[in-house]
Protein backbone atom coordinates (compact mmCIF):
# COMPACT_ATOMS: atom_id res chain seq x y z
CA UNK A 1 0.00 0.00 0.00
CA UNK A 2 0.94 3.53 -0.79
CA UNK A 3 1.14 6.05 1.64
CA UNK A 4 -0.10 9.43 0.56
CA UNK A 5 0.13 11.13 3.98
CA UNK A 6 1.95 14.81 3.15
CA UNK A 7 1.86 13.90 -0.27
CA UNK A 8 0.92 16.20 -3.18
CA UNK A 9 -1.09 15.10 -5.90
CA UNK A 10 -3.01 16.51 -9.22
CA UNK A 11 -6.06 15.01 -9.89
CA UNK A 12 -7.35 13.73 -13.24
CA UNK A 13 -11.09 12.62 -13.60
CA UNK A 14 -13.16 11.29 -16.81
CA UNK A 15 -16.22 12.99 -17.31
CA UNK A 16 -17.32 9.97 -18.38
CA UNK A 17 -15.86 7.79 -15.75
CA UNK A 18 -14.70 8.67 -11.76
CA UNK A 19 -14.79 12.53 -11.66
CA UNK A 20 -12.17 14.63 -10.42
CA UNK A 21 -13.91 15.72 -7.07
CA UNK A 22 -14.59 12.03 -6.15
CA UNK A 23 -11.37 10.66 -6.57
CA UNK A 24 -9.52 14.42 -4.81
CA UNK A 25 -11.93 13.51 -1.75
CA UNK A 26 -10.29 9.83 -1.35
CA UNK A 27 -6.94 11.52 -1.56
CA UNK A 28 -8.07 13.75 0.89
CA UNK A 29 -9.24 10.79 2.93
CA UNK A 30 -5.87 9.10 2.84
CA UNK A 31 -4.14 12.17 3.83
CA UNK A 32 -2.85 13.61 0.63
CA UNK A 33 -2.60 17.48 -0.42
CA UNK A 34 -4.35 17.87 -3.97
CA UNK A 35 -3.07 20.39 -5.48
CA UNK A 36 -4.89 20.46 -8.27
CA UNK A 37 -8.14 18.90 -9.44
CA UNK A 38 -10.16 18.49 -12.56
CA UNK A 39 -12.68 16.86 -14.89
CA UNK A 40 -12.34 16.02 -18.37
CA UNK A 41 -13.73 14.81 -21.39
CA UNK A 42 -11.25 12.05 -23.15
CA UNK A 43 -12.63 11.52 -26.52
Amino acid sequence: MIDLKGKNVAVIGDRDGIPGPAIEECMKSAGANVVFSTTECFV
